[in-house]
């Protein structure tokens, strides 16, 4: 998601800081925005100039205080409240006061991320869809002290990338993953339950109800894990039992099958 936020960002002549602690993620995102960029170019949607123009862009950091003068930072860490509170922290100490936070959570709060700031009305949600070179929705999401200001410089930012800004409130799943993640957890189960193969889930999704792409095939694309975080968090925010994260689904993500990420999970893939 991190190099899909890069890209587009780049792509309209933003200066961008992409950051990681990890230096092979780092080569490994470039490497992802320049294979992206060049499949473009060979399908004639940018011209070369414009190539690598998006690639001067970019610049890759490992420490977050190449951040400081930023006009926006857009986190897009695990899907970890922990992992999410520990970089708003840093980032919060180390950016200008007028610089905007936003997070690209799908599903935990930003209410409770704003919150662990000194700039509750600088944060925000920007909740892209992946992948995001290609998905022109973008959630934004305001937390209870969002400040008007911070919502249409955010809104502008993102119309200015050229996608679709759809407003929401803070609540768990948003209105995405609210809705989209209890249906992959209920063909999770349809599996788990014998009640059909994942083929074939997949495939009555496709052919009976017009999804471009089944949902465990989306799972996989997704992130078992990340899936099995989002259902977590709307369990706990709403403690209602339909939002249970299937057994399956646990079982997976504990052995290790995440989906494409990993090479295997409802599916197999090639390295």
């Amino acid at each position: 998601m991190g190099s899909g936020i890069a890209q587009v960002f780049a792509q309209k002549s933003y200066q961008v800081v992409l950051c990681d602690a990890v230096p092979s993620q780092l080569e490994r995102a470039f490497s992802t925005i320049k294979k992206n960029l060049n499949r473009d170019l060979e399908k004639n949607r940018i011209n070369a100039a414009e190539r690598d123009r998006a690639l001067s862009n970019i610049q890759s950091q490992s420490s977050l205080e190449a951040l400081k003068g930023s006009a926006l930072v857009i986190e897009a860490v695990s899907e970890v409240f922990d992992a999410k509170q520990r970089v708003f922290a840093e980032l919060d100490r180390l950016c200008d006061q007028a610089t905007i936070l936003a997070t690209n959570t799908s599903s935990i709060s930003v209410t409770q991320l704003a919150g662990t700031t000194k700039r509750p009305d600088r944060v925000i949600g920007m909740h892209f869809m992946n992948p995001v070179p290609v998905m022109k929705l973008v959630e934004i999401i305001r937390g209870l002290q969002t400040s008007e200001e911070t919502f249409l410089a955010t809104r502008g930012f993102v119309e200015e990338l050229d996608k679709v800004p759809v407003a929401v409130n803070d609540s768990p799943g948003f209105v995405s993953n609210r809705v989209l993640m209890p249906m992959i957890n209920e063909a999770i189960f349809c599996v788990y339950e014998s009640v059909g193969t994942p083929e074939a889930v997949d495939a009555v999704m496709k052919l009976g109800m017009s999804h471009p792409m089944g949902p465990l095939a989306l799972a996989d694309l997704i992130g078992l894990d990340v899936c099995l975080n989002i259902m977590e968090t709307l369990y706990a925010g709403f403690s209602d039992p339909k939002y249970r994260p299937c057994p399956l689904l646990r079982k997976m993500v504990a052995a290790g099958s995440l989906g494409r990420k990993s090479g295997e999970g409802f599916y197999r893939y090639s390295p």
